[in-house]
Order: structure tokens, then C-alpha cells, then sequence
């Protein structure tokens, strides 16, 4: 089983250690960032054919004890879609979009909830809490609700307002923060301490990021046990592609790939702390005040800024920011190119290909996968038609009329 041998602790001032006890990093200071390690062989890759057993399939790259996984819902398993008219539009011939949409609140959030929650159902927690600007809180809203476990969820004042309705609406007990999302954070992890309960919270918690990594497992086997040449991740808190750059490398690590893709990372042109470090080679991040409707990367402040540069640098790849336009815009193109129904924030890595291909920072002839991350289902407000129905009386000569020059043949 998936029993980690080992933590890499990389701590605030850039310094890094590695801890053979593995139990001692939970007593490291709170900006501590943890990576647990195994020991990696090709026997801990699954070989059987891709089942329908979600994130659990890699169980044994988990840090999960022996004993059958309770938490109810399905996780992970996500399709990787190949979309002519988005490859045509993108004019990339070999364009795969992971869609992450499809898991139970609609977001790639479900992976790191699940994996909590197993824990929090195994040791006896009652209380289950995070911060969020809104898909991590909803997620953790509805997993709870499935695990029968209380959601304590700190948000910013300001969270999107139907966001808000499902985590409440799902039984969650719900705290606004004047103060904005980084004091949310900073509450919610003192509220963990304090009180004993489960932290969930994004980056802290090394089972996010070892739930997300679970991700690059999938886009490997679905494309035939290959990795691609990029792929393109929005970065809000960052360990969504953190997650993508240790799962890719674990499977080098243990022997069953030669290579990483590289990683391009995209943010939002009003809250883009993580690009301008990367762009003025400094060490660390220096906090912004998010300006972006984009909630989902409207991060000021990331925790894992540090490494999200470690990783794409590592990679060879690079970031983007795209403006708020260019985000509405791959909303769009996502619904009416290729069915896929993505928030602002959802579609930031399909936005961030487009300027990363004028940036020359991919082609077009490589093989690119972009993960679509939250459903445009739980932001209405961004749904913007482009035409206005068409009324008529029930006659079909009064439809050919009303569809004359409308279709194609």
C-alpha cells in the first residue's frame, strides 16, 4: 500500500530538509511546505487495464494505509477529450482538454477533498475546515455531506453568491472574512488548531497536492501510457500544478516514463504574483491584491508560489497571464467549439494555451493537454448567449423561414 518513507520540507525562507520520520513534519511551522516521497518501483504503477475506481486506483502511490476507501463518492477517472472543433480553432492537431469538470461538485477540487476526508473518516475527525474563494469551499461542502462530516468553510466576503447558496444549501456552516481571502486562510488554520479539526486547507495539507498528482497518473495512461509535451494549468494557490509536476515525476521516478512535459502556468492579468517573480527571477512571491473575475485564481497571496517556480522552471516551461476578455472569451469557445462548460477560471488553461502560442512558448504540432478545472454550471452570471432564441408558430414553413441562412447544409 501507499506508505510514504520520507518528506521533503521546503520552509519559509527557501531552505529545505528531508525528514525519514515522516510523522515529525506535522509539528513544523505553518508555513512549512511538505512533499511526502515513497519508494519508488515500477510495481507501484497499476498495469490492469484503466477501471472506474477514480483516484484510488494509484492507491499505492497514496499515503494510505491498508483497509477498504469509505469515502462515498466517486473521484477521478476523468475523460481526457479530444475536440475537433477546439483543435481546429486553436489550430493544435494534437489538443487533448482533461476535464475535470466531471467530478461531484463540478471542479478538480474533489480530488484533494476525497483523499482528506478518507483520512478524517480513518482517524475519527467529526470537523472537516478550509478557506476558499469559492470551488475548494463547495467541495468541501458537498464530500462532508457525503462523509457525514461537519464543514466549518472561511470565505471571503465577497464570494460569488451562488457558490455560497451550494455550500450552505449541502449543510455547511459558512464564515465571511471582511479582511479577504488571506486572512480567511489564516483563520481557518488557526480555527484547525485550535478546536482539532481536520484541515483541509489547499497547499498545507500535503494530501492535496498528493491527490492532484493523481491527475498526471490519468493523462499518462490515457494516452497510452505517454507523456505529453505540455500541459497548460491555471494557477490560483498553486498545487494544482504542483500536483501535475510531482505526479509526472513520480512516474519517472519509477521507471515507467523517460521525461516530464513541460508546464505552463497561467494567470490572471489582474493577480499574476507568481508570473512577475518568474519574469524578475526573485526567490519568492510578493503578494498582489487580486483584480480578476476569475475567483477560482484570484490568489493574492499563493502558499505554494515558491513551488509552482521550482517546477516550472524544472520543467522548461514558462507562464502567461491572460486578461479578464481573453478568460470570457475561452468560456465561450469551450461551450460553442467543443460542449464543455467551464467557469472563468475553469477555461484560464485553455486562455493561456492561445497566448501561449503567440508567445512561441508551444507549437501547435506538439501534443498539449489543458485541464478545463471548474463547471460554468456553478456561476450563472457568466452565462452570456450570443443569440436570442427563435419564436414561431407550430408550422413547420414558418421554421424553414425562421432557419433560412442559419444552418449549414
Amino acid at each position: 500500500m501507499g506508505v510514504p518513507v520520507a518528506a521533503l520540507v521546503t520552509f519559509e525562507d527557501g531552505s529545505k530538509q528531508r525528514f525519514d520520520d515522516v510523522a515529525v513534519t506535522s509539528e513544523l511551522s505553518e508555513r512549512a511546505l511538505v512533499e511526502l516521497l515513497y519508494d519508488y518501483t515500477p510495481d507501484l504503477v497499476p498495469c490492469s487495464p484503466l477501471a472506474q475506481d477514480g483516484l484510488w486506483r494509484y492507491r499505492d502511490l497514496l499515503p494510505l494505509e491498508p483497509g477498504p476507501v469509505t469515502y462515498p463518492l466517486t473521484v477521478g477517472g476523468t475523460p481526457l477529450v479530444a475536440s475537433p472543433g477546439l483543435r481546429q480553432a486553436s489550430s493544435c492537431r494534437h489538443l487533448w482538454v482533461k476535464d475535470e469538470t466531471r467530478g461531484p461538485s463540478g471542479s478538480n477540487k474533489d480530488r484533494a477533498t476525497a483523499l482528506v476526508l478518507e483520512h478524517a473518516l480513518r482517524r475519527g475527525h467529526q470537523t472537516v475546515t478550509c478557506a476558499s474563494t469559492g470551488n475548494v469551499a463547495v467541495s468541501l461542502a458537498v464530500g462532508a455531506a457525503a462523509a457525514g462530516k461537519q464543514a466549518v468553510i472561511f470565505v471571503p466576503a465577497d464570494v460569488d453568491d451562488s457558490k455560497l447558496s451550494v455550500m450552505l444549501f449541502c449543510g455547511a456552516t459558512v464564515v465571511k472574512v471582511r479582511a479577504g481571502y488571506t486572512a480567511a486562510f489564516r483563520l481557518s488554520r488557526q480555527a484547525a488548531r485550535t478546536f482539532g479539526w481536520c484541515d483541509r486547507n489547499t497547499g498545507v495539507n500535503p494530501l492535496t497536492v498528493e491527490a492532484k498528482k493523481t491527475v498526471a497518473f490519468e493523462i499518462w495512461e490515457q494516452l497510452g501510457r505517454q507523456v505529453p509535451d505540455v500541459v497548460v494549468a491555471p494557477v490560483g494557490d498553486g498545487p494544482t500544478l504542483c500536483g501535475l509536476a510531482k505526479g509526472f515525476r513520480e512516474l519517472v521516478a519509477c521507471g515507467v516514463a523517460e521525461r516530464q512535459p513541460r508546464l505552463i502556468g497561467v494567470q490572471a492579468e489582474g493577480c499574476q504574483p507568481v508570473k512577475r517573480a518568474w519574469e524578475a527571477g526573485a526567490p519568492r512571491v510578493e503578494p498582489v491584491e487580486p483584480r480578476t473575475l476569475a475567483d477560482g485564481i484570484a490568489v493574492g497571496d499563493p502558499v505554494s508560489g515558491r513551488l509552482v517556480l521550482r517546477d516550472v522552471r524544472e520543467s522548461g516551461g514558462g507562464f502567461v497571464a491572460v486578461s479578464d476578455a481573453e478568460l470570457l472569451e475561452a468560456v465561450r469557445t469551450l461551450a460553442t467549439k467543443g460542449g464543455l462548460l467551464a467557469e472563468p477560471a475553469g477555461a484560464a488553461a485553455y486562455a493561456g494555451l492561445l497566448r501561449a502560442l503567440e508567445d512561441r512558448l508551444v507549437s501547435p504540432d506538439e501534443q498539449i493537454v489543458v485541464l478545463l478545472t471548474g463547471t460554468l454550471l456553478k456561476t450563472p452570471r457568466f452565462l452570456r448567449p450570443a443569440s436570442v432564441p427563435v419564436e414561431v408558430e407550430a408550422d413547420l414553413s414558418a421554421i424553414e423561414r425562421a432557419l433560412a441562412g442559419r444552418l449549414a447544409d
